[in-house]
């Protein structure tokens, strides 16, 4: 939902500043651009270096600062962003925004925008309990500003407790979330059904060994969440992992191969399919019913076949197959050229191959780097957390359907 969302995060001076460093970086795991403006007091609180590390982008703290302002950098601020969030939203800088005063980056910023405002107040309970205040409160909420919190607790300072906390970071995520669904943004793959796989297959040898490989799931089940956010009706079909159930998701746990397509299979019709399972390429030709032993007879030996190709059953499906089909190619040597046999062989319209070697820890870590191999070309994307990987995918899925 938050994919490639231009965010403008104000923190002005409370001691409320050190939860925007959370904020930023669920904002970023998200998909989420985000710019900071700090106030002189926010500074106090946290550091611009603190911030500009989360972000990933420059803090900007000076109204007359000469390079940006060369650009009349505090108009550009207000009008690149799709959303600016004021957090914590102080009673000060409450007071500038409903009367229009501006003498520093972070109100000339506000005054001069033309986008949408979400503020997060917070400050003592009297102060927002204190006539002034609520009169701000209730012009600002007139000019059309949203407000998220505060919520009731107790405050920083001893022996005192009411309502003027800040709203935790997930609540100000949810209530940036909402922002973007209200003006119908929130939503684009509502309607549409997507089945997503994930995780390795475990495919038995005895009643107490199998076959598997070091997939955790952690990018098919990002992926899923993401779906599910942007509106889609998702269907995750997962192997055998230790990670919960993606809010909004119908999960299908299976252990083998031939598990995993009849719950695939089952889940069709679709309008996108994503498999990013790790499926094991083969099996035992035969299981033993008992555990296998050591014995005299030496080391035993293990008779293969083939497991089921989902992928290309989904791909090339004569009558059932998706609008958009994504595989994965999860590679230790000749990357490129083996996604793209792979987007030919298996009726796909997308791979997103990867390296997991070893050294890259990408199998079983949280974070990914990727090329996006199709029939026009490919597409190389930088380093970056799974979940965000999952928002960019998301993104690419909006586009195609």
């Amino acid at each position: 939902m938050l994919a490639s969302k231009r965010i403008l995060l104000v923190i002005a001076g409370g001691i409320a500043a050190y939860k925007c460093l959370e904020l930023i970086r669920r904002l970023r795991e998200r998909g989420a651009h985000v710019r900071v403006v700090m106030t002189k007091a926010a500074q106090q609180f946290v550091t611009p270096l603190s911030v500009g590390a989360l972000s990933e982008d420059r803090v900007y703290t000076d109204l007359f600062d000469l390079t940006a302002e060369h650009e009349i950098g505090h108009i550009r601020l207000s009008r690149e962003a799709d959303l600016i969030v004021v957090a914590p939203a102080t009673a000060d800088l409450l007071a500038k925004m409903a009367n229009g005063l501006c003498d520093d980056l972070a109100s000339n910023v506000l005054l001069a925008t033309d986008k949408p405002v979400l503020a997060a107040p917070a400050m003592n309970p009297r102060m927002w309990g204190h006539p002034a205040t609520r009169r701000n409160v209730a012009r600002l909420v007139a000019d059309g500003i949203r407000f998220v919190g505060p919520n009731s607790g107790a405050m920083a300072e001893r022996g005192e407790f009411g309502a003027g906390r800040m709203a935790e970071p997930m609540e100000i995520l949810a209530a940036i979330e909402a922002q973007f669904e209200a003006a119908g943004e929130g939503r684009p793959l509502a309607g549409r059904r997507v089945v997503v796989t994930a995780g390795p297959t475990h495919e038995p040898i005895d009643p107490v060994r199998y076959i598997a490989n070091r997939s955790s799931g952690k990018q098919g089940f990002a992926i899923a969440a993401a779906l599910a956010r942007a509106g889609a009706t998702v269907t995750l079909v997962a192997g055998p992992v230790g990670l919960a159930d993606p809010e909004g998701v119908t999960v299908i746990r299976v252990e083998t191969a031939r598990e995993m397509l009849a719950a695939v299979e089952g889940a069709l019709p679709c309008d996108v399919a994503v498999m990013a399972a790790a499926v094991a390429d083969w099996r035992v030709a035969s299981e033993a019913s008992e555990k296998i032993k050591k014995g005299p007879e030496g080391t035993p030996s293990l008779a293969f076949v083939e497991n089921p190709d989902i992928l290309a059953t989904v791909g090339r499906h004569p009558t059932l197959r998706p609008k958009l089909v994504i595989g994965f190619a999860a590679e230790t040597e000749n990357l490129l050229a083996n996604a793209q046999a792979k987007l030919a062989k298996k009726g796909a319209d997308l791979i997103v191959a990867n390296d997991v070697s070893p050294e890259t820890g990408i199998m079983g870590g949280d974070r990914n780097t990727v090329r996006l191999v199709e029939a026009s070309g490919v597409t190389d994307w930088p380093d970056m957390a799974k979940d965000e990987v999952a928002e960019k995918l998301v993104a690419v899925v909006v586009e195609r359907v």
